[in-house]
């Protein structure tokens, strides 16, 4: 049931052979995917504070044209809890708005400046942000989704189902969430191997209320859980475990398994030049608009 985390880069670096762009030269692997990723009618707005702090900002990306009631998506980017920075993901933000949606995506702080809970208070603070400002950028604050990788996908589960880090803010998950999509998240993964895991998520005793499959209910928004074949930093079983907890439940769930990716590519396939390696982005955007009745 562990997860086995990379050293700190290595999952986006896995990107890089896959991209003959990238030989142009001089570009990273990210910087790469947010230079070729189409950004036409879309408005950008950067680093906008949600909460006081360096790291409580975040970044909208919205279709230019503007109709009332497009679905918003909140998407939580990975790096093990102890990197990544909002600036990285600027093609997911943009794939999905030009697939009609409203996107927000918020850094939050990582260890070592703070530990286990205190980056889900602040998704937590992002996510009623983007419920309060929606309508400020055409989003419609009733279809409100959560999606996130790797660690960011824990983040948005944990704020899915275990109602404390909402409640704080005075939201909750069963009502204000339309839906979650988790790209290779890890829900169930206890005991941890890594030194750093287990000082990011404190004493082992503490360490089950940390587990987002504890706390499955009938009530828990739709999730749609996706899981690469060749993950070797998340097992591919945490989708299993929580898919199969939450049908346990009375829940709604769906599943899919993509055997080309791994755990980098789950992500990466969102981008422009990966889309042929499997349809996460596809996949992705047909669950959202079923669960919050957006027109394909």
């Amino acid at each position: 049931m562990s997860v086995m985390l990379r050293p700190r880069g290595q999952g986006l670096r896995a990107l890089a052979p896959l991209l003959a762009i990238a030989a142009l030269g001089g570009c990273s692997t990210v910087d790469t995917l947010n230079a070729i990723e189409p950004k036409s009618g879309l408005t950008i707005t950067r680093n906008i504070a949600y909460a006081p702090g360096a790291r409580s900002r975040l970044d909208v990306y919205a279709p230019r044209e503007r109709k009332p009631a497009r679905p918003v998506v909140v998407f939580f980017y990975g790096g093990g809890w102890e990197a990544g920075a909002k600036g990285m993901y600027g093609w997911v933000g943009a794939a999905l708005a030009r697939q009609g949606y409203v996107v927000m995506v918020p850094d939050y702080r990582i260890y070592p400046e703070v530990r286990w809970p205190t980056f889900l208070d602040d998704c937590a603070q992002a996510v009623r942000w983007a419920r309060d400002h929606a309508a400020d950028y055409g989003g419609d604050p009733s279809r409100l989704v959560l999606m996130g990788h790797s660690a960011g996908a824990y983040n948005a589960a944990m704020l899915s189902l275990d109602h404390r880090w909402l409640g704080e803010v005075g939201m909750n998950p069963d009502t204000d969430i339309k839906a979650f999509v988790g790209l290779a998240g890890p829900y169930d993964f206890l005991p941890l191997q890594s030194d750093v895991l287990k000082t990011i998520f404190g004493p082992e005793e503490t360490r089950p209320a940390t587990q987002p499959i504890q706390y499955v209910t009938a009530a828990a928004p739709p999730m749609l859980l996706i899981a690469p074949e060749k993950d070797t930093v998340v097992d591919p079983e945490n989708v299993t475990r929580l898919a199969t907890r939450i049908r346990e439940k009375g829940g709604r769930v769906e599943t899919r398994r993509y055997p080309r990716l791994n755990h980098a590519l789950t992500v990466g396939a969102v981008a422009a030049p990966l889309r042929w390696l499997a349809p996460v982005l596809k996949d992705s955007t047909a669950f959202i608009n079923r669960q919050t009745g957006q027109s394909e």
